[in-house]
């Protein structure tokens, strides 16, 4: 249920409607935007008495929520949601690039990689530590080493990096990650994701294999739930009976999640169809749906990469790249 405030009510009267609610067993989520100020009850609403909240004078209307979701859910919070990172914006009117290797290797390969993405002008450096692979017998990532080689690639650069947590018995040694991401096996993971809403962090949660979309913001949920509303949505293929791509990369989720939520949703076109030659229109596809920043896997020679090479571009092709997608941000009246 949602409480919509009349506009330029003052903050005390707006405190007392909230403590009324409050006495009748329920927890307000309090968001105040630039047109309207929203209070999303949170609780057993059947125990509020609706008649009550309708008389009081600052009140415009009253609706009930039927979404499942609450904290992910638009009605709740009316404007996008901008999140901070290192003095960089993630959400509306900004597109972020993340870019970087699948896994990392070595020092040398993940620096000059780092450098390389910085200079096409990349907002955030990814590497993958810890790599959960279908084969037991892959490559598994390097570990905790290859968080150390990241925080090295982000002094020598300056770029903020985001890598995949895998369990939360690693969670300490992520603590000066600057994006934690959630895989999409991990997705409904909900011991992991009500953890990582404990923590005061950015979480870049990524879409299951085969979720629906109200099944992906409920595990955006479940991280909002406990206190963190620090989260990225992202779509990163999904499995159907496509067989001449990896996956199949929903951009249609771009506008419907955009409808249904508030949270800002970037595009991971490498691993939406595993090959490296789609990787620029799909790139150009998700700013013109309306996505906030895209994801790009970029590797210094694809060909010797220990993960997902066929999915990789080189820095030169992602310099290319950039200097395309700048231009259709500027269609879309938004920054890089």
């Amino acid at each position: 249920m949602i409480v919509v405030v009349k506009p330029n009510t003052k903050e005390e009267d707006i405190q007392r409607l909230i403590k009324m609610i409050e006495t009748q067993g329920v927890k307000i989520h309090y968001s105040k935007g630039i047109d309207h100020t929203i209070l999303g009850i949170v609780g057993d609403t059947t125990l509020v008495d609706v008649a009550k909240i309708r008389s009081n004078q600052i009140v415009e209307n009253v609706l009930r929520v039927q979404e499942p979701y609450k904290k992910a859910n638009r009605l709740f919070h009316p404007d996008d949601t901008i999140i901070d990172v290192k003095g960089r914006k993630v959400g509306e009117g900004t597109i972020s690039i993340i870019a970087g290797p699948c896994s990392v290797e070595s020092e040398e390969q993940i620096v000059s990689i780092a450098k390389s993405v910085k200079q096409s002008g990349a907002t955030f450096l990814r590497g993958g530590a810890f790599k959960p692979r279908s084969s037991p017998y892959a490559f598994q990532g390097m570990g905790y080493e290859g968080l150390d080689l990241l925080k090295i690639a982000r002094k020598a650069t300056g770029l903020p990096i985001v890598s995949e947590l895998m369990s939360l018995e690693q969670l300490p040694a992520f603590e000066d990650v600057d994006i934690i991401q959630v895989g999409a096996r991990n997705m409904q993971n909900f011991i992991l994701l009500r953890e990582l809403g404990k923590i005061d962090k950015p979480i870049l949660l990524k879409r299951g294999l085969c979720a629906t979309m109200q099944e992906f913001l409920m595990s955006a949920e479940y991280i909002m739930k406990e206190g963190n509303d620090k989260v990225i949505l992202c779509e990163r293929g999904i499995r159907t009976f496509e067989t001449a791509t990896r996956n199949t990369l929903d951009l249609s989720c771009v506008p419907v999640l955009k409808k249904k939520s508030h949270l800002p949703i970037i595009i991971d076109p490498s691993h939406g169809t595993g090959l490296s030659w789609t990787v620029e229109a799909l790139s150009k596809a998700a700013i013109a749906v309306g996505a906030d920043g895209v994801m790009i896997e970029v590797h210094n020679n694809p060909e010797e990469a220990l993960c997902d090479g066929a999915q990789s571009i080189t820095p030169a092709q992602f310099d290319s790249i950039m200097k395309t997608l700048k231009k259709y941000a500027e269609i879309e009246n938004k920054v890089m």
